[in-house]
């Protein structure tokens, strides 16, 4: 428990959390058990931000921006690096190989560039609303959501992409029941996110799902599998999702 609570602090944050020296499978399965727990931390920081901006007068976007800004600092942007790799991946021509390699490359290329403007912009809009209007419940609930997006992504029966790296690691560990266990905390939790419109939430926890399942399931037909970049980009594409949703309605002046 302990080595897994480490590598997932570790891994998902810039708290220097000293992980194990040796990473192993099962180090790996653990730290994504955590993971959720580790992006609620995320969220009531970013909650926190928020709110001292809102009470110091920050305009919305201005906040939203803010609050978009420290999540990449606290994540070192690990998540949107994979996100911009996916969208290339996935933008590429040729066999699955190809796709991989240009995932490697370390270069962004058009795709990931606008999959990242289009994120960014979203949530930054997002947050700035949530904030100006109080609601700061859905900020926790996004991080969680996107941190428990890893369970979905590499449970049993999804194989690795490739044979080494982050997804290698963790590929096929997931034991169905965990991202199921999450998902009925999460759309509990999203019940109250908003609480004029109990069903907003919800939705927004339910429509991330769908996401999350999409992306799995495509990504696995594209790549061959799951690989860490994946990982990162359904994490930022379920943020965004229950964001946006839970953003719908706020009455930003």
């Amino acid at each position: 428990m302990s080595r897994g609570l480490r590598l997932a602090v570790s891994w998902l944050t810039v708290v220097p959390a000293r992980p194990p020296v040796q990473v192993d499978r099962d180090s790996a399965r653990q730290a994504l058990y955590w993971a959720p727990l580790v992006g609620a931390g995320l969220g009531v920081l970013t909650a926190g931000l928020l709110a001292a901006l809102h009470a110091l007068g920050a305009p919305p976007l201005l906040a939203g921006l803010a609050g978009v800004a420290a999540l990449a600092g606290l994540t070192r942007g690990m998540h949107l690096d994979g996100l911009a790799d996916t969208a290339d991946g996935l933008g590429c021509y040729g066999p699955a190989q190809r796709a991989l390699e240009v995932m490697r490359d370390g270069t962004t290329g058009a795709f990931g560039v606008v999959a990242l403007v289009l994120v960014l912009a979203t949530q930054a809009a997002a947050l700035g609303a949530l904030a100006q209007t109080g609601r700061l419940i859905p900020v926790v609930l996004a991080m969680v959501a996107g941190r428990a997006a890893f369970g979905w992504c590499a449970r049993i029966g999804v194989p690795p992409a490739r044979p080494a790296g982050l997804g290698a690691l963790v590929a096929d560990s997931q034991p169905p029941a965990l991202p199921v266990a999450w998902s009925v905390i999460l759309l509990l939790g999203g019940l109250v996110a908003v609480p004029e419109r109990p069903w907003q939430g919800a939705l927004a926890v339910g429509l991330a799902a769908v996401v999350v399942l999409a992306v799995s399931a495509h990504t696995r037909r594209r790549f061959g599998g799951v690989t860490g970049d994946v990982l990162g980009a359904t994490s930022e594409l379920t943020t965004t999702v229950v964001l946006a949703v839970c953003a719908l309605g706020c009455d930003v002046r």
